[in-house]
This record gives C-alpha cells, sequence and structure tokens, in this order.
C-alpha cells in the first residue's frame, strides 16, 4: 500500500470528551495532519459538515450526550451530507449489539473502539485513504450524478491482476444496479459472492432480482445470506420486502420482527415492522413498534407525526369488538395520542388533516355518522389551505393502516387499471365496503373511486362492478350532462358482471339494475336504486 501523505487532508474531529479530544488531536497530529479542527458535539456540528470540505470525519459517539454521535451520524446520511469522496470514522466505546448495528444502518466508512491506539488509527486511515484516493474518480462522478462516468471507469481501470479488482468489482456491480442494467449487475455480483462470500454481492445480487422481479430467486439468496451473517440488517429489510412482494405478509412482519430484536434503534424500520404488523392485524406488536418509534424520535432526524398517528390508529382498530369500559380506555388513548402528537408538532397543518380523517374513521366505526362527517368536512378544509394539498382518498388508506395502491383516474378500464398489479381479493372486499360507506355519507366521487380501486385489486369483484353500474346509472339520470357517457360506462360494468360467476346477492343486484335500464332514464326512481353490495 503506498504511502498516505496527511499533510493535505483537511480533518474535522468531533468528540465531546475533552480528555479523549485531546489524545486523538495529538495523535492526529503525529501523523502529519497540519489542517485539523477539533469540536465537542453541539448544535453547529452538521452547519460545519455542510458547509465545509473535510477529507476526514472522526465523529465520536458517548451515550451520555445529550445529541449523541449516533444522531449526529444518521441526520448526516439522511441530508446526504456524508460525501463519496469523504472519509468518516465511527469511534465508540459501547460495543454494544444494539449501538454497532445501528451505526452501521448509516454506513460510515469505519468503525472503531475507543480507546485505541495511534497505530491502530493509522491503519484504518491509511486503509480508507488509500482506497478513496485509487477511486478517486468514481466518488467525484457520483458527487454530480454521472453514473457513466462511474461505471466506465471501474470497467476500464483494472485488470484481474490489480489488488484492487475486486473491490472495482464490487463497486461496478452497485453502479449498474443503480444504473437499471440489472442483468449486468446480477452477473458481477454473483461471480463476487461465489468467489469470496462477500456479504454486501450477496446484497447487490439479491437487489438485482428483485428489480427484475426474480423474488424467488432473490428470497433463496437472501435466506442464505442472512445464515452466513446473521447480523447484516439489510438483508432481513430486503427479505421482508421479498415476502411483502409475494403476498407473506406474516413472514414479511415476522421478518421485521427478527429484525427489530437485533436492531432496534432504527425509526425506518421499527415504522415498517408497524405497518405490516397492523395489515397482518397483529395490533400489540403494531402498536409496541410505533410505540418505540415515538420514544426514538425525540431527538431523531426521523422525528415525525407519523408514528403519533398509527398509534393512534391501533387504538381505533383494537376497539373492534371491546366492550364497556375497555372501549371507552381505547378511545382515551386514541384522544391522547392525537393530542400528544398536536402538542409536539403544533403548526403542522399536514398532521391536522390526517388527523380529522382518523377521527373520521372512528366516530364513523362508532355510529357517529355527523361526528364523522364534521371531521371529514374539516379534513377537507384544512387540506383546502395547503400549498400542496393532498390526495384524501389516498391519506385515508395510509392512515387507516391499509395498503396504499397507485390511483387511477375514475373512468379508466378495470382491465387496464387491474394489469399488472397482484390480486388481492381481500384488500378488494375492504376498499369497496370504504367505497360504500362513502356512498352512504353523500360522497359520490369519492365512492366512485374506491369501487375503481376495488376493480384494480381484483377484477373479478362482482359487487364492486354492481356498484358501479349503480352509481353511474342514477348520475346519469340526475343529469342531462354527459348522460349518454355515463350510460355507457353503466353498460360496461354490466357486461363486465355477467362474465363472472355470482352469489345469490349479485345475482338480484344484477338482475334489478337491468330491469333499470329496461326503464327510460328520467321515469327512473329518485334517490338511491337499492341497497349497494358489501
Amino acid at each position: 500500500m503506498a504511502k498516505v501523505d496527511y499533510s493535505d487532508k483537511q480533518v474535522l474531529l468531533i468528540e465531546s470528551s475533552g480528555n479523549m479530544r485531546s489524545t486523538i488531536f495529538y495523535m492526529l497530529r503525529s501523523l502529519g495532519v497540519v489542517n485539523l479542527k477539533a469540536v465537542t458535539i453541539n448544535d453547529r456540528v452538521i452547519t460545519e459538515v455542510s458547509e465545509n470540505n473535510y477529507d476526514v470525519i472522526l465523529l465520536g459517539h458517548n451515550v451520555s450526550d445529550s445529541v449523541t454521535g449516533i444522531q449526529i451520524l444518521e441526520e448526516c446520511r439522511y441530508r446526504d451530507f456524508i460525501k463519496p469522496s469523504a472519509c468518516w470514522i465511527f469511534m465508540t466505546s459501547d460495543a454494544s449489539q444494539e449501538i454497532v448495528l445501528h451505526a452501521i444502518d448509516s454506513r460510515p466508512d469505519d468503525l472503531i473502539m475507543k480507546p485505541f491506539s495511534v497505530d491502530e488509527l493509522k491503519h484504518r486511515l491509511d486503509s480508507i485513504l488509500y482506497r478513496k484516493s485509487v477511486f478517486k474518480p468514481v466518488d467525484e462522478a457520483l458527487e454530480i450524478g454521472d453514473l457513466p462516468a462511474a461505471i466506465n471507469f471501474c470497467k476500464r481501470n483494472f485488470s484481474t491482476y490489480d489488488p484492487e479488482y475486486a473491490e472495482s468489482q464490487l463497486i461496478l456491480a452497485k453502479l449498474l444496479l443503480q444504473f437499471q442494467k440489472f442483468d449486468e449487475s446480477i452477473g458481477v455480483a454473483e461471480q463476487i459472492y461465489w468467489n469470496s462470500h462477500d456479504k454486501e454481492a450477496g446484497l447487490i445480487w439479491a437487489e438485482g432480482l428483485v428489480a427484475k422481479g426474480s423474488y424467488t430467486a432473490a428470497r433463496d439468496t437472501l435466506i442464505d445470506l442472512i445464515e452466513e451473517y446473521p447480523l447484516y440488517m439489510a438483508a432481513y429489510d430486503l427479505l421482508a420486502i421479498v415476502f411483502e412482494k409475494e403476498g407473506d405478509l406474516d413472514k414479511a412482519r415476522d421478518t421485521a420482527v427478527e429484525a427489530t430484536q437485533k436492531c432496534p434503534m432504527g425509526i425506518p424500520r421499527q415504522m415498517e415492522l408497524g405497518r405490516l404488523a397492523t395489515q397482518t392485524k397483529q395490533l400489540d406488536v403494531a402498536g409496541g413498534a410505533y410505540k418505540k418509534s415515538i420514544v426514538l424520535g425525540r431527538h431523531s432526524c426521523y422525528r415525525s407525526p407519523e408514528p403519533y398517528l398509527r398509534f393512534a390508529n391501533v387504538k381505533r382498530l383494537e376497539m373492534n369488538g371491546a366492550l364497556g369500559g375497555v372501549a371507552k380506555e381505547l378511545e382515551g388513548e386514541f384522544e391522547k395520542t392525537l393530542a400528544q402528537a398536536f402538542q409536539a408538532f403544533p403548526n403542522d397543518r399536514v398532521l391536522q388533516v390526517k388527523a380529522s380523517l382518523l377521527k373520521s374513521e372512528m366516530y364513523q366505526q362508532l355510529g357517529e355518522t355527523d361526528t364523522a362527517n364534521r371531521a371529514t368536512r374539516e379534513a377537507q378544509l384544512i387540506n383546502s389551505e395547503l400549498d400542496a394539498p393532498l390526495d384524501l382518498d389516498r391519506e385515508l388508506l395510509s392512515v387507516t393502516g391499509d395498503a396504499v395502491p397507485i390511483l387511477e383516474p375514475e373512468d379508466s378500464s378495470v382491465e387496464g387499471a387491474s394489469r399488472g398489479k397482484k390480486v388481492d381479493p381481500e384488500m378488494s372486499g375492504k376498499v369497496n365496503r370504504l367505497g360504500v360507506k362513502h356512498y352512504l355519507s353523500g360522497k359520490i366521487p369519492q365512492a366512485l373511486k374506491y369501487f375503481g380501486l376495488a376493480t384494480e385489486y381484483d377484477a373479478s369483484n362482482a359487487s364492486a362492478l354492481l356498484n358501479l353500474a349503480q352509481l353511474f346509472l342514477e348520475s346519469a339520470r340526475d343529469s342531462v350532462d354527459k348522460r349518454e357517457e355515463r350510460l355507457k360506462m353503466v353498460r360496461r360494468y354490466m357486461k363486465l358482471s355477467e362474465r363472472l360467476s355470482l352469489d345469490i346477492h349479485e345475482k338480484s343486484k344484477q338482475s334489478e339494475l337491468k330491469r333499470y335500464l329496461e326503464h327510460e332514464i328520467d321515469q327512473l326512481p329518485h334517490g338511491g336504486l337499492g341497497n349497494l353490495l358489501r
């Protein structure tokens, strides 16, 4: 390895312990570092990092600090202040699994345990800075977003005899994946993995398989990777995604449970567990994950109202089937959680919209329709005042813990909308029931959208097709404008329903609508043309 010249390196040392900071300061001086700034952890540290072009940043973590090194590292990664060309070393005396794994989540270049010798520090810095010098053109290309240039450098500048060849191939596999050259990335990563069993190569290989939709192969690769590297958290995260894409939410949730048990400090991982547990009706697990996210978020860049909203929703869901005092207690926890969210984020108008939507669902669940409608109107009013109004239908699905689909235009074709979507009859039925709720509340446009979504999840949902037919028929009756277009939609949905095997209620509704279609449109009865199908 070539000798590293430290005299031209800009170095920032961040350490709250005065004695440790002094010790490391003189170690760096002995290595020949001239341009050296040493600071304690304070409110200015992140600004210092973002505004200056440091070559090396040594970041100390002490659990007793009000803002810890791990929080600084996490926020710098979150805000994209960690440039590829900079060398980041995380220093800690806490060797606990949760601290080490959480630090690794933010991907420093190296992690060193305090106290350490000057020789160990030199060895770590020499290795990283030599690698940075070799791959400097790659890092510089990445910093300006020039992926092709970075890829070409890795392809053209290393032969199999170079000591840096293996590293160049690993970087190449990662870059090809980012550039969506999936087959090429898989080929490079797979070869590296079988040659060296490098865990990062295994992950890149699996990521390429997922991007191609080869979920079975990705799952098998990740399971083998986890067996070999049981603390490789990125593999758990991807495996949970694969299980969900395969439609096995229980295994996705169990994988997320295992990941959070090993590495409990990451808010995104806890939130993902909460989402999966809510969808699989493991409400105690979901509540625990969201509660943990609230606590972790007090000093985190991931601090947001979302875990409060999701925890409140868990309390709402727990009210289903609860009686008497238990139901009242859950309702109180629901209200208390939202109040805590408003206290923590007093000026967050988006929170106010989402909380009103959630309250509307809860009051609807309690049978208090008028109160529910008032909450919905409040959400609509606040939303209309936002600079970037939310899609309220989408937000309602999200805040109540349902899977959020890609919303299509109301009049898009059922076949076209459902093409490429995974069939999910359970979700289709749930969305259809939400459409009925909107219809009963007099919100016809929202009802139409939900019935359309139901057919996207399952094009064979006859109830949703017949509900769409009825709504378009009522709309054609009540308005001359676009009457023919709406009648055309009625006939279309009726025709689609005729291709399906119907139960007794669906057959009855289909016959009823056929009879109405035989009448003159102006002679149809006023109001609803019968009960919608749930």
